[in-house]
């Protein structure tokens, strides 16, 4: 009984303790360590079915972006199950707003089909993230503050909006480096914002939680590629 009660009487652990994370705020990570990321998601393309000098091209300026970097870059790939039944939905509207009996016809065969497809297959898709990184480097500082950023640096950029705004504009400015290069290679960047940040890094940590994307739209694949 007094194990019972003292194993009781434990505190639990929150799960944030044992993540680098110590806030997202104004589309910005910050970690525990006082360094800050910015996540983009970028659009894919196939490699595959270029021309040898379109391949070509694109390694080349592949190379020369990745030369132009003074810092590090993660590149991060995720998959998750990809749900079309609202796409399948719009579809069947279309379809019986169809004057013409053939593309109506066309419509229902082509419904049917990815009808059947995903009963016995699950459609993933994978999206593709580079994370940007900036790390905080110490200032002249009086001796207390010193002492306090280094038992807790997150303190230093976080609890600062001085800091924090200096440091996002450097960010800032590695951002726009990243996207222009690969924007060089025909990609497309959007620089994932507060809630997107939370709900990737909740979706990483919670694999079996993740819920699928729904598409409303094909044109919304258009920064995701599926397998």
């Amino acid at each position: 009984m007094q194990s019972e009660s003292m194993a009781g009487s434990k505190p639990t652990a929150s799960t944030q303790e044992y993540l680098d994370i110590a806030e997202i705020k104004e589309d910005t990570v910050i970690l525990k360590n006082g360094s800050l990321r910015a996540v983009l998601v970028v659009s894919s393309t196939n490699f595959s079915l270029k021309s040898v000098e379109e391949q070509n091209a694109l390694i080349s300026a592949y190379q020369n972006f990745l030369n132009g970097l003074e810092f590090p870059l993660q590149i991060l790939m995720h998959s998750r199950k990809l749900d079309i039944h609202s796409y399948l939905d719009k579809l069947q509207a279309v379809m019986q707003q169809q004057t013409n009996e053939l593309l109506r016809l066309q419509t229902q065969e082509y419904i049917e089909y990815i009808g059947k497809l995903i009963e016995f297959a699950s459609i993933m898709t994978k999206t593709f993230y580079v994370v940007v990184p900036l790390s905080t480097e110490a200032t002249k500082e009086g001796v207390f503050s010193w002492l306090t950023n280094l038992i807790n640096p997150a303190t230093k950029i976080s609890g600062n909006q001085q800091n924090f705004d200096l440091s996002k504009e450097e960010l800032s400015k590695r951002v726009n480096q990243v996207a222009s290069g690969l924007g060089s290679m025909g990609l497309k960047t959007i620089v994932l914002n507060t809630e997107e940040l939370v709900e990737l890094m909740y979706n990483s940590y919670n694999l079996s939680n993740a819920s699928p994307i729904k598409i409303k739209n094909i044109d919304d694949l258009e920064l995701t590629g599926t397998k």
